[in-house]
């Protein structure tokens, strides 16, 4: 399907910049001008299609149904695959995140939202199936969205509404659930696409630095890490790979779009693909800017809750990744 881009990168490095195969700067170079190419052609479509889909599909009603209905559990599965239709790294979450626990939806509900949205999304979900394949992608999926429901739920059990900040539990004691049903304006196909397109704009130059600098990254790993070198550390005979791969990667901030080229140069080098996963779900569900933005709402105590549950149902999504895959 993407032939006539790696052609394109063929021609780019070996033609028109002269370079050979075997040195690592075309290697490296190739790699980033084919997947630039391609991931940004699977963002466009996917952001553009979902984007006709969210636009009959608003936000506000999901707030509503999920706050006044009790649906014996199943709010959490639904508050996650809430998130797999919104396109939001976990900082972008936040705020939505906010207005749930504004909107009177219980604390577990919404961290299965806050979980699900940056893991498994429209876009990291046409991403993995172009890297990946299919199967690869609906065992991603239903993991992620697995990760985010039993986080919510034993996040729940623990009762952690005292460790809101003070801030939310004056909001919730004030709060008055909105009677009226959101009711979206009668518009044709025709008046909302400039909108979804300005939407789609919006998000690509939002998120495009940060594909850009993850295909950068394995680029560079594509072309100078030599094969086999992180077998070493990371393969299935490492017992802790997974746990290590997941805690190193909470201290950095990448989406999935972001991220999932530095996971496919890291299953090229022999990472075990329950591994690179575990890394890449720390990566886009975990990170300090995230901590940073959650203190609004959320004392130290519950950020540090909310993390540890999240690592270690990585840590487990990771091994088995390991068993299946």
């Amino acid at each position: 399907m993407f032939n006539w881009v790696q052609n394109i990168a063929d021609w780019f490095v070996y033609n028109l910049l002269n370079l050979n195969k075997e040195q690592h700067i075309a290697e490296a170079l190739n790699f980033f001008i084919y997947d630039t190419i391609k991931i940004l052609i699977l963002l466009f479509v996917v952001i553009f299609f979902m984007g006709i889909v969210n636009s009959y599909f608003p936000i506000d009603k999901v707030k509503n149904y999920l706050s006044r209905n009790k649906l014996f559990g199943l709010e959490y599965l639904m508050a996650s695959l809430f998130g797999v239709v919104t396109p939001f790294c976990s900082c972008s979450s936040v705020p939505l995140f906010i207005g749930f626990v504004r909107g009177g939806i219980p604390l577990g509900v919404t961290f299965a939202f806050l979980i699900t949205s940056p893991l498994v999304n429209e876009v990291a979900i046409g991403l993995f199936m172009g890297l990946f394949g299919v199967k690869t992608t609906i065992i991603y999926v239903i993991s992620g969205v697995l990760l985010g429901t039993i986080s919510g739920v034993i996040l729940q059990k623990l009762k952690l509404e005292p460790y809101l900040t003070p801030w939310v539990k004056d909001v919730l004691a004030h709060a008055q659930r909105d009677q009226d049903v959101f009711q979206a304006e009668k518009q044709t196909f025709k008046q909302r696409l400039p909108i979804i397109w300005a939407e789609v704009l919006k998000i690509i130059k939002g998120i495009i630095p940060y594909v850009l600098a993850g295909i950068a990254i394995g680029g560079l790993m594509h072309g100078y890490i030599p094969e086999g070198f992180f077998e070493k550390y990371m393969d299935k005979d490492n017992l802790f790979a997974v746990p290590i791969a997941t805690i190193l990667a909470v201290p950095m901030y990448s989406n999935a779009s972001g991220i999932l080229p530095v996971v496919q140069v890291l299953v090229a080098k022999g990472i075990p693909l329950g591994t690179a996963i575990a890394f890449m779900m720390g990566v886009v569900g975990l990170s300090l800017p995230e901590a940073m933005l959650l203190k609004k709402v959320m004392t130290l105590k519950l950020i540090a809750i909310f993390f540890g549950v999240v690592t270690l149902c990585i840590i487990i999504s990771g091994y088995v990744f390991n068993l299946i895959l």
